[in-house]
């Protein structure tokens, strides 16, 4: 499981009258370059501790970057770019981090197709395996917004590609993941906290650790109901195709050297005689045998 920091730092990032595009009751403050400021005081030193412990946990690290000299430092750290969805017309920084040579993540929030389209063709042009994540830009994003059927959308119009789900909805009961998972998302990305009461503007609509064991436990469920999408009989419907399903019967007496008329045949339980998808094979075939009415027919009853 991959973690992702956004390395933002606000004067790259946000000119100082930038105004908000948030939940201004839950975060008050009205200035992206305000909000930033306050949360921007990690740098090389703290990444390259967090990049220690994710490698010592089992855990791959990302981060997110907002300009050139993070995306350059970061490069060493990672082995895969996180393109933000507000970067999606950014063509130049799009193409510096494609000129490293890794995976992009891709978000599309706030994005017409066309726009997609675009941000597509620069990456495709490079090379570079792309992920696309359906997202969409309300912090946070109710759930009339959350359109998981774009997931849909995005696997018609780029089947090339992976496609993943960025989740900014309330964590209630995940079922929002649940269903984007479902819907074929295979890379899922959820603002995650330890504390859903600090200040800023993502833990209020972040999960926790009780938020992801609950998705854990409904995705087992679900992997469990899907089981194979190989379309087969299975082992244990075994017993009901041979009792379950019907064989060719004998409607009356039918004696030996006769020929089978449609009058001398139906079809019941248990399938362990000549099955009924055969009953046209057998009108106008001469019996073998002499054949009670009930009986089911064998093949050697028949010539």
């Amino acid at each position: 499981m991959p973690s992702n920091f956004n390395r933002i730092r606000a004067e790259t990032l946000a000119s100082k009258n930038s105004p908000y595009y948030w939940d201004i009751t839950k975060e008050p403050t009205r200035s992206q370059y305000e909000l930033f400021k306050k949360y921007d005081k990690f740098w090389k030193k703290e990444y390259e501790e967090l990049k220690t412990y994710c490698d010592k946990a089992g855990i791959e690290f990302m981060s997110t970057p907002f300009d050139i000299e993070s995306a350059t430092f970061l490069n060493d750290l990672m082995p895969v770019f996180k393109i933000s969805s507000s970067d999606i017309t950014n063509f130049q920084f799009i193409e510096y981090q494609c000129s490293f040579g890794k995976p992009i993540i891709l978000s599309t929030g706030a994005s017409y197709l066309w726009e997609i389209q675009e941000a597509v063709d620069i990456i495709e042009k490079h090379g570079n395996p792309l992920i696309l994540m359906h997202c969409v830009l309300n912090y946070p994003t109710p759930n009339k917004n959350a359109n998981l059927g774009m997931i849909q959308g995005l696997k018609k119009h780029f089947p090339q590609h992976i496609i993943g789900y960025s989740d900014h909805t309330l964590p209630q009961n995940m079922e929002v993941i649940h269903t984007a998972v479902l819907l074929g998302a295979t890379v899922v990305e959820k603002h995650f906290t330890h504390d859903k009461t600090l200040p800023g503007n993502d833990h209020y609509h972040a999960m926790d650790k009780e938020d992801l064991k609950v998705f854990w436990d409904k995705w087992k469920f679900t992997e469990e109901l899907l089981g194979s999408f190989k379309v087969t009989a299975l082992p244990d419907e075994e017993p009901a195709r041979l009792n379950a399903r019907r064989s060719l019967v004998a409607a009356r007496d039918i004696p030996k050297g006769k020929i089978i008329e449609e009058k001398d045949l139906t079809w019941k339980r248990p399938a362990h005689g000549i099955s009924a998808k055969y009953y046209k094979d057998l009108i106008g075939k001469k019996v073998l045998v002499d054949i009670k009415e009930d009986e089911i027919l064998k093949w050697n009853m028949i010539e």
